[in-house]
């Protein structure tokens, strides 16, 4: 048991992590979402690339050609395309409608994790889901019951084509990043002889390289200029979610990975929209509101059922006949 406190601790980490992630267009908010995931992965590359060459040699000799077409793929879908997709979810269809779909990753990952072998099987898991489904419910409840009644911004009903490109953006998301996430997770447990944390910035070496490619839009053909405070507030922010959210974060993650079966792996995205969450009281100096609250509650308990679903039951002992 000792194994699964300590990925759930690194699962907690990594989610105070990535949890900075949204507050980053608010401190740089000058700068378009493309352009700052341009910057933070070209950060993620630099760093990576810095961090990895003392040990360069020895593992590219244990990456073969299948190796590095899954971290190429795993780059694409984890951060490349999942952050595109959302930025475009967000500003098409609304940061509510975009929160709730991509709320359901834990509920994705849980499932799909659930058919591994010698998994917990899902009805085990029905309490937890429900508490994550219900905080997720709870979270973007407030802000999307307009879109619930069918009222669009401009007071027509129904559902305008943006908002709807929006949501199949959003979903698009949600099934990028649950595909990464189980399929790292699995890389992880066949490369038995690559660390978690040589594994991360391997990804952050693929992902610098795709990086490059974003770049060019992103800066060449974007709109106005920016001055030059403007500017190391951007390198700041970027070399910040480079170095926090993208190298510690995803080394604190993989290192939950191959601690954790999938199905609890699942519940730990949880911990992200947890910590987005308190960041945004402190950002907004506020308290949470009742819904808010509730949400935090019915994540915590999600992630707390989740675990005990996954305690090992004691071995039975043997029967002792009763003294005369």
């Amino acid at each position: 048991m000792g194994a699964t406190w300590l990925g759930i601790a690194c699962g907690i980490g990594a989610g105070a992590l990535w949890g900075l992630v949204f507050l980053a267009p608010e401190l740089a908010s000058a700068f378009t979402p493309l352009q700052l995931a341009a910057g933070r992965y070209l950060a993620y590359g630099l760093f990576a690339v810095l961090l990895v060459l003392p040990r360069w040699r020895a593992l590219r000799a244990g990456l073969g050609l299948r190796e590095w077409w899954a971290l190429a793929w795993l780059s694409l879908l984890g951060n490349i395309l999942y952050y595109a997709l959302l930025a475009t979810a967000v500003q098409m269809g609304g940061m509510a409608m975009t929160s709730l779909v991509i709320g359901f990753l834990p509920v994705a990952v849980t499932v799909i994790g659930s058919r591994d072998h010698g998994a917990v099987p899902v009805r085990k898991l029905v309490p937890s889901l429900l508490l994550g489904a219900a905080g997720i419910l709870c979270i973007g409840w407030q802000s999307v019951g307009g879109v619930l009644g069918g009222v669009s911004g401009d007071g027509r009903t129904g559902m305008p084509m943006a908002e709807l490109t929006g949501l199949l953006c959003a979903v698009g998301a949600l099934v990028s990043w649950t595909v990464y996430a189980v399929g790292n997770s699995r890389w992880l447990a066949r490369l038995g002889h690559v660390s978690a944390h040589d594994w991360s910035l391997l990804t952050g070496v693929m992902t610098g390289a795709q990086a490059l490619l974003l770049a060019v839009p992103a800066f060449l053909f974007a709109q106005g200029g920016h001055a030059a405070g403007e500017w190391l507030r951007f390198a700041a922010v970027v070399t910040g979610l480079a170095i926090l959210a993208s190298i510690v974060g995803n080394a604190l993650w993989n290192r939950m990975s191959r601690l954790l079966p999938l199905t609890l792996v699942g519940q730990m995205i949880l911990f992200e929209t947890l910590f987005a969450l308190l960041y945004g009281f402190l950002w907004e100096q506020r308290l949470p509101t009742g819904m808010e609250l509730a949400a935090l509650v019915c994540v915590t308990g999600s992630v707390l059922s989740c675990v005990a679903a996954h305690r090992p039951k004691p071995p039975e002992t043997a029967r002792q006949p009763a003294p005369a």
